[in-house]
């Protein structure tokens, strides 16, 4: 008889992280230099098998860009590497020798990993390299849609950590995943912090498990192009962007926000490099492929090209064309162009003036990205500082691809396939998540000043029964003692040292 799934899937789980709990118990007693050679290892066989795991995520999921997908894999595992590779993770990892504070470093334990039908490949390869950094074991539950290749990702990840000399089960996964398998991993008694990245309620999830824990919120990204921006260089990266791997990537621009001394040349710009602008007919058709159910976005369109999306809604256009674009006005969970898509479509916002755009901006991020990016393309260094302070995010790209530039493959930011939306989008960081996330840090501090401890004032019943302070006692007798006698014969802080001293030895 054949048990049944879902015991199957917790069966699973259990085994995993209890070898993941044993495991990364010997990890941790090793070597910086283990460590290290253990990673590259790592990086080395994911990067070599980039085209293999694009090819196979997008076979399995039916999402995004085989070509886009192996730069992604190269991201989680090359780019990653080089960002973390010389971070100190074992042993003492800082000294200030002027305030006599050292710094050493000690794992989590084991990691919880949550992985997104979206970028399964890349984020299984990513999560693995800043977990094994930072001497963790990690385990994986892999999103339904995409089991086949997350765990090929990580049986890679995990073959090449061992023959590196790791300890078997250091990465483990779910096989057979299922809900109730995976929110008992995020709850497991061994399971020390989780790196989620997925589905609002996967984050909530994480969040309310009891256990520390990463989630990220969603990215509806705004773009505004303004009047002072190279629109023919804007444009092109900004439909390069959207059109990266179908739009998949949380980073990638949501919204174009257009100036609208600029809006004529932009549009044309748009359609030169293969945008279609739909008239209000096409655009109403293309509402309900996106949003069936108003307010929720349609799965089956997230990951899907320009010309595959068109054919859903019923329209027929060029083969060529990389993304939809609406003219919108309004902004909403009832318009479904205003929501996050992770598919090629636009919508266009005009303004008429900086003002108008922030307010704009900030409203799309209201909607459903608070705390997560934005994109600027300008020439004003004033006004992208201006906006930097003042958009409710956690990252701003100015003059990139948005959905590449976040992850750090076009900007100085960090190498991360997660990333963190800070207070304004309800997560504990607004960092891209990296291994030093996933280290904690112990200190050790030398006395270097000396503090004079006051000593406790005694109480002193008097005779009505109250108790009162030696200092007020005192006071008190020197006060009536100066009543009877001359002052000028008697000084009252000579008598005041007098009193306490007999009061103190009483």
């Amino acid at each position: 008889m054949e048990l049944d799934h879902d015991l199957q899937s917790l069966q699973e789980m259990r085994n995993a992280v209890d070898q993941a709990n044993n495991a990364q118990k010997k990890l941790e007693s090793y070597t910086q230099e283990q460590v290290d050679r253990i990673i590259q290892e790592v990086a080395d066989a994911a990067f070599e098998q980039s085209t293999y795991l694009a090819k196979m995520a997008v076979d399995e999921t039916g999402m995004g860009v085989m070509e886009h997908k192996k730069l992604k894999n190269k991201v989680g595992s090359r780019d990653v590497y080089e960002s973390i590779k010389d971070e100190k993770t074992v042993g003492m990892i800082g000294e200030d020798t002027k305030n006599k504070v050292t710094e050493f470093a000690y794992p989590f334990g084991v990691v919880a990993g949550i992985i997104p039908t979206t970028n399964p490949t890349s984020t299984a390869v990513y999560k693995t390299l800043i977990s094994l950094k930072s001497r963790n074991a990690i385990v994986v539950s892999p999103h339904p849609s995409a089991v086949k290749c997350t765990i090929e990702a990580l049986k890679i990840c995990h073959d090449a950590a061992v023959k590196a000399g790791a300890p078997e089960g250091i990465v483990g996964w779910i096989s057979k995943p299922s809900m109730p398998a995976t929110n008992e991993l995020m709850s497991h008694k061994d399971v020390d912090v989780i790196l989620a990245t997925g589905g609002g309620g996967l984050v909530r999830a994480a969040y309310s498990s009891g256990k520390p824990a990463y989630g990220v919120g969603p990215g509806n990204v705004p773009v505004y192009l303004e009047k002072s921006c190279d629109v023919q260089k804007s444009v092109q990266m900004i439909v390069d962007s959207k059109s990266f791997d179908n739009g998949t990537i949380c980073a990638t621009e949501q919204a174009l926000v257009i100036d609208q001394n600029i809006k004529e040349m932009s549009v044309r710009e748009f359609k030169k490099n293969g945008s279609y602008l739909l008239n209000e007919d096409e655009k109403k058709k293309v509402e309900k492929v996106i949003s069936p159910t108003k307010g929720k976005l349609n799965p089956k369109i997230v990951g899907k090209s320009a010309v595959k999306i068109a054919e859903m809604a019923g329209l027929e256009v060029p083969e060529n064309t990389r993304l939809l674009i609406a003219e919108e006005t309004k902004v909403g969970k009832e318009i479904p162009f205003s929501i996050e898509k992770l598919s090629p479509i636009f919508p266009l916002y005009t303004v008429k003036n900086e003002e108008e755009a922030e307010k704009r901006c900030i409203e799309l991020l209201n909607l459903g990205g608070r705390g997560h990016s934005f994109s600027l393309h300008t020439n004003d260094d004033d006004l992208a500082k201006r906006f930097a302070e003042k958009m409710p995010v956690s990252r701003m790209l100015v003059n990139t691809l948005s959905s590449i530039g976040a992850v750090g493959a076009t900007t100085g930011l960090k190498a991360s396939m997660t990333l963190g939306c800070g207070s304004y989008g309800s997560n504990i960081t607004s960092d891209n998540i990296t291994a030093r996330h996933l280290m904690n840090v112990k200190r050790m501090a030398y006395g270097i000043k000396d503090v004079d401890i006051p000593r406790p004032s005694k109480n002193i019943t008097s005779q009505d029964g109250k108790e009162s302070t030696e200092s007020n006692q005192v006071e008190k007798v020197v006060s009536e003692v100066m009543k009877e006698v001359d002052e000028e014969q008697v000084d009252a802080s000579t008598l005041s040292e007098i009193v306490e001293k007999v009061l103190q030895n009483q």
